[in-house]
């Protein structure tokens, strides 16, 4: 009969900190020696990531699911580079970003990592070690060196395409990490960089009022396509009754809002989400101000295609119809003027009057 290898329980509460992962040096502060480690290793319960660094969860990374499978796998992959290079290594780039917890930055982040004073190295396992910033501020995350926003920023939005960079500006905003100088003060030590020429324009981009990557990514999405929001997070009151708050939102004639909702599926899928969603979508479409559009990720246009999204399109086509174009207002007027109407340009605008007379005014 095979015998199980035990496992301390607060070495394993440790590893679920670290997304799993454990350093040989942490084992062995527990007692877990090389050769328990060995052990666990054969019996299918840890499996080795790198040299003296354990993954207490065995499943194959394609084959891990769960509602906090991206945060997971971007947080462990900061980790991996932490632990693989002892306790003077300090997360930078995208893996800093993770840990202070702004959004953003892809599923398959690279782990990478910087010594003090240590000139830039080979790729190990796949871990990046970068060349340490002269001049780099760090702080404390978890007990573990992290880059400050501003240098996570500099050195990670270089390297990023251009709707997952402006998401990590917003996200660090909207989350009060930097503010608008500190961005500022981001763009500036990012000058220099490999790839920053072509980022130059993104930093004026950014809004911190964006509560989600998906709420960026529709934001640019609708800009880039000419129909920008006019605001974002539009409050909508009623009689004084706060009734909720629109993602996206375009003015419409009659003091009238179109509104945008994004929905991600972690945020929005969980029953009690579910219902107070529906709640406050019946609340603002009940209140006759508000003309709602409900969309998820899907909906946004895919980077590079051709055709735009159901988002762009189904925004643009509700505000064709709700706000008339002056080739409209051409029309309506050639057709109240085959109807002898007696029409007026300038003041109120274009207006008719049953009258039989072909008077015109031009304003």
């Amino acid at each position: 009969m095979r015998t199980v290898t035990a496992v301390p329980p607060e070495l394993l509460t440790l590893a679920s900190a670290q997304e799993g992962l454990l350093s040989a040096q942490q084992c062995d502060d527990h007692g877990v020696g090389s050769h328990r480690r060995s052990r666990l290793v054969r019996q299918g319960r840890w499996q080795r990531i790198t040299h003296a660094v354990l993954d207490t969860n065995a499943t194959p990374l394609r084959d891990r699911d769960g509602p906090r499978r991206h945060e997971h796998l971007r947080r462990r992959a900061a980790w991996l580079g932490l632990l693989a290079y002892g306790p003077e290594a300090i997360a930078v780039g995208p893996c800093a970003l993770v840990l202070l917890g702004v959004e953003g930055v892809r599923t398959d982040v690279r782990p990478e990592v910087a010594l003090p004073g240590a000139c830039a190295g080979r790729p190990r396992d796949g871990i990046l070690l970068r060349q340490f910033d002269d001049g780099m501020t760090v702080t404390q995350i978890e007990g573990r060196w992290v880059a400050t926003p501003d240098w996570a920023l500099a050195q990670a939005v270089p390297e990023m395409g251009r709707m997952r960079a402006i998401a990590a500006m917003d996200s660090a905003r909207h989350r009060e990490l930097v503010s608008a100088e500190g961005l500022a003060h981001a763009h500036d030590l990012a000058r220099g960089r490999r790839g920053v020429a072509r980022t130059h324009a993104w930093w004026a981009q950014s809004d911190g009022r964006a509560e989600s990557p998906l709420e960026t990514f529709a934001r640019l999405d609708c800009t880039d396509s000419g129909i920008a929001p006019d605001d974002l997070q539009v409050e909508v009151v009623d009689d004084g009754r706060f009734l909720g708050r629109g993602d996206l939102g375009w003015r419409l004639p009659g003091g009238r809002w179109l509104i945008a909702e994004l929905d991600g599926v972690d945020v929005h899928s969980e029953p009690a989400a579910l219902l107070r969603d529906r709640a406050r979508q019946n609340d603002l479409v009940a209140c006759g101000a508000v003309d709602l559009l409900r969309f998820t990720g899907r909906d946004v246009t895919t980077p590079g295609s051709p055709r735009p999204g159901r988002l762009v399109t189904d925004v643009r086509r509700h505000l064709a119809r709700a706000r008339p174009t002056r080739r409209r207002k051409r029309h309506e007027v050639r057709y109240a003027l085959q109807n002898d109407s007696h029409v007026v340009f300038g003041g109120g605008g274009v207006g008719a009057s049953g009258g039989r007379g072909r008077d015109r005014t031009y304003g």
